[in-house]
């Protein structure tokens, strides 16, 4: 009896206590639960194990398991696609901090950036990197576009690749664009207001034609993108909008598409010569498959070779992490030397003279000065369709990932950029010395003025100069270098010239301490 007592007891006190002691045996294990959790793979030890961390990983899954020796190489792709996610990441992060602070209203927002630069801590660290960095990736998107053509990044099956690269291009000019208003100062305003007269532009053909009454394209597209007629604070909170939620959300899911591309695409693009030569065996027809692999692939990573490749963790991600804090590095000390310009608050009564665009749309305000619609609308429309179009005119089968496509690329890349070198120049110093159409004829119809521009001059030379390489070469890519060439380096005098040797009333000064203003005459 007093043994069943005993037992008794025991079996009353079991389920008191086997319920604490596991209690407080899962609180000892939960940071390892919890890492477990997380990470369910463990800390990758094999290249199995590694493979499985890429692929568990939600931020990690964006990349292959494996890549190529060469994708590590600084001149592969000079790191120019990670600076820029960096950029975006960098320009993500300040403009969440920057919104505490910032009030979209005209009575508020210049208030706001100087409390922002002056009284909050570390606020002036926080805007000028903003600021810096949004410069920054605009320059890093152009200089990853002219690599990805460089090194033919844009041939099958990369085609769809390259027109979510153009368009994530437009995407960061329009970032970049409604972010410049929000200071509200005379800088941004008269910067928005010569941007919304580009969007005008089709009144110049429109007028012509007498039909702007009945068919106002320009006035439509101003409308749209100031939501007035003028800059006001429908513009302010318009662009607000799109520059903090529309347009951010659209380029973090564009840029989703883009990497899941680069991998179903086969990775970066590389010359054969970096993979070693196919190893004798069946036939690719013969090759095996698992039960449910009931058709062959038509992947490029199919009978991809191992060799020459790495896992994907750590090497690859360290080489990202490197990249990522340098940049990050140089946008902070360049955020410590130098402030973002801010201006006197928006004044519609006094006009800037000059007023320029951003520094990025400068090269399409000196066409503009000539023709406001062949400026504003013809020859981007014109060099935009061009490249989106590269792909499946040059179907050539040649190496991808060679710099120039070779020695023949290189001549023709070095001839198209001296050309331009020399006609651009030549072109606006004629204009400056000896005028235009409307200097010489000031009865000309201005029809002719809109299609018989420098602008288009440009456009025409540089196309007689990509059919002379293709009927020289017989060679659609060398054309095509020969052409993209031309324009990137016109793009690159006429924003240098429009930046700096233009002053007051769009004259001429060979620099900014010659203008008439800073001498009172």
């Amino acid at each position: 009896m007093q043994f069943e007592k005993s037992k008794k007891h025991t079996n009353k006190m079991e389920p008191a206590s086997a319920p604490l002691g596991g209690f407080l045996h899962n609180l000892r294990e939960l940071p390892r639960n919890f890492w477990a959790a997380v990470f369910r793979n463990g800390m990758p030890t094999s290249e199995r194990a590694r493979s499985k961390a890429v692929f568990g990983n939600f931020f990690l899954h964006i990349h292959p398991a494996r890549v190529h020796c060469r994708v590590l190489k600084p001149t592969a792709t000079l790191g120019l696609g990670v600076i820029t996610a960096a950029l975006f990441v960098i320009l993500l992060v300040t403009g969440v901090l920057l919104m505490v602070y910032y009030k979209p209203s005209l009575a508020d927002a210049y208030d706001s950036i100087l409390d922002i630069h002056h009284v909050v801590p570390t606020g002036r660290i926080i805007r000028n990197l903003h600021r810096w960095t949004a410069h920054g990736m605009v320059v890093a998107v152009f200089l990853h576009m002219a690599r990805a053509f460089y090194t033919s990044a844009y041939k099958p099956p990369r085609e769809f690749n390259w027109l979510i690269g153009l368009f994530l291009l437009v995407l960061t000019l329009a970032l970049s664009f409604t972010g410049y208003l929000l200071p509200w100062d005379q800088l941004a305003f008269w910067a928005i207001t010569v941007g919304a007269n580009i969007a005008q532009s089709p009144r110049e053909i429109t007028d012509v034609l007498g039909i702007t009454q009945s068919f106002d394209v320009g006035g439509f597209q101003k409308a749209i993108l100031l939501g007035a007629h003028t800059v006001g604070q429908e513009a302010l909170i318009r662009f607000y909008v799109l520059h903090i939620m529309v347009l951010p959300i659209i380029m973090v899911v564009i840029m989703g598409v883009h990497f899941w591309r680069i991998r179903k695409d086969g990775g970066l693009a590389r010359p054969r010569a970096a993979d070693p030569p196919p190893v004798p065996g069946p036939p690719a027809g013969a090759k095996t498959y698992g039960l449910m692999a009931l058709i062959r692939d038509t992947s490029p990573l199919v009978d991809r070779d191992l060799k020459n490749t790495i896992p994907a963790w750590p090497r690859l991600f360290y080489a990202e992490l490197a990249v990522g804090t340098i940049i990050t590095a140089m946008s902070i000390a360049i955020s410590l030397w130098a402030d973002a310009p801010l201006k006197e608050i928006a004044n519609p009564e006094v006009p800037e003279n000059p007023a320029k665009a951003p520094w990025y749309f400068l090269g399409l305000q000196e066409i503009v000065s000539y023709s406001a619609f062949m400026g504003g609308i013809g020859i981007p429309v014109i060099v935009l369709l061009g490249l989106a179009l590269i792909p499946f005119l040059d179907r050539e089968k040649e190496e991808v990932g060679v710099w120039f496509s070779g020695r023949r690329g290189r001549r023709v890349a070095c001839r198209s950029l001296l050309l331009a070198a020399a006609f651009v120049p030549a072109t606006l110093a004629f204009t400056i010395r000896y005028g235009w159409l409307r200097n010489w004829f000031p009865e000309i119809p201005q029809i002719v003025i809109t299609f018989a521009n420098p602008g288009t001059l440009f456009v025409a030379v540089f196309a007689v100069w990509s059919l002379f390489v293709l009927t020289r070469t017989r060679s659609t890519r060398l054309a095509a270098i020969a052409l993209f060439t031309t324009f990137l380096v016109s793009f690159i005098i006429l924003t240098y010239f429009a930046t700096v040797h233009r002053g007051p009333n769009w004259g001429f000064y060979w620099s900014q301490a010659s203008w008439p203003e800073l001498h009172g005459e």
